[in-house]
């Protein structure tokens, strides 16, 4: 449906502007201080509403194929698009495992019948699949880039063979992300807790087991196999800040060859939450002290740090009131992620220009994403309608997600979600998804 939205507050490409916005085919046909509606296209009044690109979100896990009791690629877009994430990168841990390119694009034939937003999908490394993952040389247009786990988590995917990760690091003409953090330190932090009698029975000791040093010697082997071959490489959800030494801010995004990811957790919780909440928190790598998210905050804002993401990771209230230790890691965030950023804006720590360049246009050009992430004239019209002077209260009857929990609930958040469209089609309007559209699959401008 075309349609002229008037008199929005646009925000896009570090500016805030009230601006008209002509929507026609799906694309931004037009904008403009004034523009006259064309006869028989629709018009919506924009007073009081900010207009912002739909979030892009590089790191999700829907769950789909194999783990669909946690979640579903239909439950968990609806809560992205009711989030105004209009874009998601779904991980390979599933059942089986997206270790090849038939595996892979069943889950693109699922997300085209179910997903309301865009999508994409990493395909997967193993000890002993590289040949099968550098596949995804051919489709390098239409896969978003490899996952290479480098620390052991959900899936037991990890690649700890140094012949397997040179191949794929010299090789892979693809953007590869990582999670990194290093096992053998982990295993000798717990046989050190154990070994001093500390009671392992509490997430507040996650932390602990999967230290800074885990996370920093292995940011560290990725960065060394990527600066040998030159590889485009991307470290997902950085929680230390030992680690942001790693990075830099010398050079614009679309120089770097090394990028970097935090998650909205990180951001929002520290070491000291798990008193109350224990597992619902426990996620890997851990959320840490608060000096690090401090730090965090710092790197996001002065571009040592790239981009925003959710890691959304949803496992069901039953498995996470398992002890502590038997517990999966990960939690569900992608329904307010937004909001979550919108009260960190209340509190004065990032502008709504500096969300929209990390969450939006950064994940665009980070992954070379074709005509997405910004308010432009051509590209496609995936945006977020906010009423900033609104509040959202965290209900469970409100949640989409499968797994029916957040660790939110209660929480009134700054913000409300007015309307989410994708291709220019209306996804979701006043606490409602629309149902009958789909989401395209992204394609990268790589050559």
């Amino acid at each position: 449906m075309d349609l002229v939205i008037k008199n929005v507050d646009v925000v896009n490409e570090g500016e805030i502007q009230r601006q008209d916005v002509y929507i026609k085919n799906g694309r931004f046909e037009k904008l403009a201080q004034q523009i006259d509606t064309p006869a028989s296209v629709r018009e919506i009044d924009g007073e009081g509403l900010t207009l912002i690109p739909g979030l892009i979100d590089d790191q999700v896990h829907f769950r789909e194929p194999g783990l669909t009791h946690k979640a579903c690629i239909a439950t968990e877009s609806r809560a992205a698009v009711a989030g105004g994430v209009t874009s998601f990168m779904d991980m390979p841990n599933v059942q089986p495992a997206s270790l090849n390119m038939e595996l892979l694009e069943e889950r693109y034939t699922i997300a085209s019948r179910n997903s309301p937003a865009n999508y994409s999908f990493y395909l997967g490394v193993s000890n002993d699949n590289a040949e099968e993952a550098l596949a995804v040389n051919q489709h390098k247009q239409a896969v978003c880039g490899l996952k290479i786990f480098m620390g052991s988590s959900t899936g037991n995917m990890l690649v700890d063979n140094i012949i397997t990760l040179e191949k794929i690091f010299a090789e892979s003409e693809v953007l590869i992300a990582t999670h990194c953090e290093q096992e053998h330190i982990i295993h000798q932090n717990r046989a050190r807790l154990k070994a001093e009698g500390v009671a392992m029975n509490h997430a507040r000791i996650h932390p602990i087991i999967r230290d800074v040093d885990a996370c920093y010697e292995s940011s560290v082997s990725a960065m060394q196999l990527a600066k040998k071959f030159n590889t485009r490489l991307h470290i997902l959800h950085i929680t230390t800040e030992k680690e942001l030494q790693l990075f830099t801010n010398m050079f614009p995004l679309n120089e770097k060859r090394i990028t970097s990811e935090v998650c909205a957790h990180h951001l929002h919780y520290t070491a000291d939450d798990y008193e109350q909440y224990g597992n619902l928190i426990q996620c890997n790598p851990a959320i840490k002290a608060p000096e690090h998210r401090e730090a965090l905050w710092k790197a996001l804002l002065d571009d040592r740090i790239d981009i925003i993401a959710t890691d959304h990771a949803p496992h069901t209230w039953e498995e996470k009131q398992k002890p502590y230790g038997e517990a999966p890691s990960g939690l569900p965030l992608v329904q307010h992620s937004l909001l979550m950023l919108l009260q960190a804006r209340r509190e004065g720590r990032i502008s709504m220009e500096k969300i929209v360049e990390k969450a939006c246009h950064a994940p665009a050009q980070c992954f070379q994403i074709r005509e997405r992430g910004y308010i432009r004239e051509g590209y496609h019209a995936d945006f977020v309608l906010l009423d900033l002077k609104g509040e959202t209260t965290v209900n469970k009857d409100q949640l989409y997600y499968r797994c029916g929990w957040s660790p939110l609930e209660g929480k009134t958040l700054p913000g409300r979600i007015h309307t989410t469209y994708v291709n220019g089609q209306c996804v979701y309007a006043l606490g409602s998804i629309i149902e009958g559209v789909c989401g395209l699959r992204l394609l990268l401008d790589r050559h």
